[in-house]
């Protein structure tokens, strides 16, 4: 089969690899739609230590069952799947107490650390084990169920924020993730929803998919915050880019008791505000992966609750990806998620 590698940092091939034969437990899928994640962009190059050359990368994927292994007896040959990235075990003792994204034994498809090395789904065909698979609803192509991951991401950050009807939230960065995280928060019955970015192009995306104010990031963005928020603060925030400097806006735009999510993971490390989030009693939620809420992402995507097609900026072949990879890595305005298909696509 064909295959996109990473041969060495920043480096791609379209190369003939082996087809995988699955296990008895796994299913082989004919890849019809993976997208390129902003942490492949940024694990290209090294710099996150978690994209070893070489390897397949893609874990935002979705195509149709090949072949089932003999007791993988959920699955037929013809069945439109999508799968979750992280491979948990199941037996460890956060798989039982319902953890699955904090397994003790868990891979990541496409990333290739010594405790993750596994091939993804860039690729015609891709094994994965038959219990992270989910059925595609009709009516979602594979093109968009390939973004059922990056939703599961923000849908979860969502749960882990606790949101109650009606509270108001800050999204700060209206990146990819960002943007799903406002639709998912509208989704949970948010109210006031407040975009924060230094970019108005995004708050602008922002606004039309839900956000009921934009506003520019700067010294200035916690008063206006509190300015919309009656002088209190917004009660939740995510931050969802990674560094210092967005999180301390996420922290200073929530009121007292508040709660932010920290979904973004660009930086090893960030400056933190303590006194401020010990005076002010904040609760800080580490939002990783997802945790089981694939069906739930799949059925808010299928009923136009969460809507994924605005925020695809190119589906592409497999054959053009080391191209697409060179441009988001170069941070080509106005890009946003690409999709690449095997030759053929659905």
């Amino acid at each position: 089969m064909q295959a996109l590698v990473l041969t060495a940092y920043r480096q791609f091939a379209i190369e003939d690899v082996p087809t995988p034969s699955p296990g008895p437990k796994e299913v082989l899928v004919r890849v019809g739609a993976c997208g390129i994640c902003g942490s492949d962009v940024h694990g290209m190059d090294g710099s996150t230590g978690r994209r070893r050359p070489p390897v397949i990368m893609g874990h935002e994927a979705a195509g149709v069952v090949e072949q089932a292994g003999v007791e993988a007896t959920c699955w037929r040959p013809g069945s439109r799947v999508t799968f979750d990235s992280t491979i948990y075990c199941g037996a460890c003792a956060f798989c039982r107490s319902g953890r699955i994204n904090l397994c003790d034994n868990r891979r990541v498809l496409g990333v290739s650390c010594e405790e993750y090395r596994c091939d993804g789904a860039f690729a015609e065909y891709v094994v994965v084990p038959q219990h992270i698979l989910y059925r595609v609803p009709d009516g979602v192509s594979l093109e968009e169920a390939a973004m059922a991951e990056p939703v599961s991401v923000a849908v979860h950050a969502v749960a882990r924020a606790g949101l109650h009807l009606n509270d108001s939230v800050v999204v700060v960065g209206a990146g990819m993730i960002g943007l799903l995280v406002v639709q998912a928060a509208r989704a949970a019955g948010c109210g006031m929803l407040i975009a924060v970015d230094v970019d108005e192009r995004k708050l602008e995306l922002a606004k039309s998919m839900g956000a009921s104010h934009g506003v520019l990031a700067n010294e200035n963005t916690p008063a206006r915050v509190r300015e919309l928020t009656e002088g209190y603060g917004a009660h939740a925030a995510f931050e969802v880019v990674g560094a210092s400097k967005p999180l301390q806006t996420a922290i200073a735009c929530v009121r007292k008791g508040g709660v932010v999510a920290l979904v973004g993971n660009l930086s090893a490390q960030a400056e933190l505000p303590l006194q401020s989030v010990v005076t002010r009693e904040i609760t800080l939620n580490g939002s990783c992966a997802s945790n089981g809420e694939y069906p739930v992402c799949l059925d808010l995507m299928a009923r136009g609750a969460i809507q994924v097609k605005p925020l695809m900026s190119a589906v592409a072949p497999l054959s053009e990806g080391p191209e697409w990879f060179q441009r988001l890595y170069a941070k080509e305005p106005g890009l946003m998620k690409v999709i690449l298909q095997p030759d053929g696509g659905e």
